[in-house]
């Protein structure tokens, strides 16, 4: 969620996430229906931040970041699956780590090592003179979203910079999604964003970061659901170790999930859990699935699906044009 924290060949071997998940199956992207059945019953975790400390062979951005900057020092796969497998989770969206900046190389290394596993959230310079080539590379390649954040950036010249327009033009025309890490005091340029491109499907990561400052602020969630009279935006019910009392099992975050749910529907949320963060010091990656699978009593079965996973298949496993 935040920056302070992030092989071509997985672990100097050809085990893949799948193989983790399933000891003796490798199920590629040709895989028979029944397969692609079994695997789609899972969840999927929204949100995920990978990295690995082969820095020779993926660097970081070393003008931004340090080595002391990576805590953990390594998050791959393999550690992920150990969290993920236990709690039902069998499909990933990695988004690109900030230490990497623009050099996705190490995701999308990832998803390609390991098919119908992952799916991709990049960072692009939308200022880049060939922003639509390098967008349609990325996708071509399981990338389906990509990541804008205020970090280092006034947030309200976004309306009038010609690179964000054709960022968001582009990926309304290919089917991509726009993930912007804001906070709260963001929606009103969000929201011009979507008026000015209807068209763009949005997914804001962490409910805009309504809560982060230790309270859920009315005035703040209110904003946030303003936002819902937009068809397109999405919003991601994650990072609870980051929001409210920060204390599992997030019971306190409740009523402003109940409230997101009421305003934009089942079918526009999607539960994530923001490892690696979600599952250092007192907390850990079951109570934060938990309180979306088992603490929301309103949820219909059906309801619980689409958090947990339809919404996140529909936005970020299907197809792109």
């Amino acid at each position: 969620m935040n920056s302070r924290m992030p092989r071509r060949v997985f672990l100097g071997g050809a085990v893949s996430a799948v193989s983790l998940l399933r000891p003796g199956k490798n199920l590629r992207a040709e895989q028979p229906d029944k397969a692609q059945a079994a695997k789609r019953s899972g969840w999927i975790d929204a949100h995920v931040h990978v990295w690995t400390p082969e820095l020779d062979r993926y660097p970081i951005d070393k003008r931004r970041y340090s080595v002391s900057d990576m805590k953990p020092a390594s998050f791959t796969p393999r550690q992920l699956m150990k969290e993920c497998q236990p709690a039902g989770v069998d499909r990933v969206v990695l988004i690109q780590m900030s230490f990497y900046q623009t050099d996705n190389s190490y995701m999308l290394d990832m998803i390609q090592a390991h098919p119908g596993v992952f799916s991709g959230v990049g960072i692009v310079d939308h200022r880049a003179a060939d922003l639509k080539a390098r967008i349609n590379k990325l996708a071509v390649a399981g990338v389906r979203g990509f990541r804008i954040s205020r970090r280092g950036q006034d947030v309200k010249h976004w309306v009038s910079d010609s690179g964000m327009a054709r960022l968001w033009e582009t990926a309304a025309g290919s089917g991509l999604n726009i993930c912007p890490l804001i906070n709260p005091s963001d929606f009103d340029v969000i929201d011009q964003l979507c008026v000015r491109y209807p068209d763009t499907r949005v997914v804001i990561d962490h409910f805009g970061r309504v809560g982060i400052t230790g309270e859920i602020i009315p005035a703040e969630l209110d904003a946030l659901c303003r936002l819902a009279r937009h068809k397109n935006v999405h919003v991601k019910t994650s990072a609870f170790y980051a929001l409210g009392k920060k204390k599992p099992p997030y019971r306190d975050l409740v009523p402003m999930i109940q409230r997101v749910i009421d305003v934009f529907s089942p079918q526009r949320l999607m539960w994530a859990s923001d490892c690696p963060y979600q599952v250092q010091g007192k907390h850990d990656y079951e109570s934060s699935i938990a309180l979306i699978r088992d603490q929301m009593d309103s949820l219909s079965d059906t309801d619980r699906n689409w958090i947990l996973r339809d919404t996140a298949e529909k936005v970020f496993f299907s197809k792109v044009s």
